[in-house]
């Protein structure tokens, strides 16, 4: 498994590098057969560290944690105990729902666009209606059942998930809407 650990305006030391890998190693031998690559980078908040974690497997689900601390390693402790949790979670829901995966998850390539805000008061009319796009990057579409695709999007902690059904093999959305609920369009 591959580690990245980094710090934005902040020096790493080498015993935290250590430190991190194998706690964080730990965690993820202990729920994750085969995971990949791990992301952690520590920051700086106002007075607080802030760890963030990303955990790539290869089924191609991604967990996601993020913790703050007045300390940089309770920062990392918090997060590991995120990442925990968020692992014992989608192992538990893998073992209950989702026996029969045989091969990891399919990605298909897609484009995701950021397109600008507009400043404009209401009784204004736009000179186009054409958006202004700020980035344009790659993205990945998973395919997933409509069950994965949820846990997928918990895990993220992301309030929308695009993906490909594999029972029906057309795009579908997941989201979390504004009750709390989970909605999934269907086209």
């Amino acid at each position: 498994m591959r580690y990245q650990v980094s710090g934005k305006q902040i020096d790493i030391g080498n015993a935290l590098q250590v430190h991190v890998e194998q706690e964080l190693g730990a965690v993820i031998e202990k729920y994750a057969q085969r995971p990949t690559d791990a992301l952690v980078v520590f920051s700086r908040s106002g007075h607080e560290f802030v760890c963030e974690t990303v955990v790539h497997l290869s089924t191609g689900l991604t967990a996601q944690a993020r913790a703050t601390a007045n300390e940089i390693y309770a920062a990392f402790e918090g997060c590991a105990e995120k990442m925990d949790k968020q692992l014992r979670r989608y192992k538990r829901r893998l073992k209950d729902h989702h026996k029969d995966r045989s091969e990891p998850v399919a990605l298909f390539g897609a484009s995701s666009y950021i397109l600008a805000a507009e400043e404009q008061s209401e009784e204004s009319e736009p000179e186009s209606l054409q958006p202004i796009i700020v980035a344009e990057m790659e993205t990945k579409i998973p395919s997933l059942s409509v069950g994965e695709a949820v846990m997928q999007m918990e895990l993220a902690g992301a309030p929308v998930l695009v993906f490909r059904n594999e029972g029906k093999d057309g795009l579908n959305v997941v989201y979390r809407r504004e009750d709390g609920n989970i909605g999934w369009i269907d086209p």
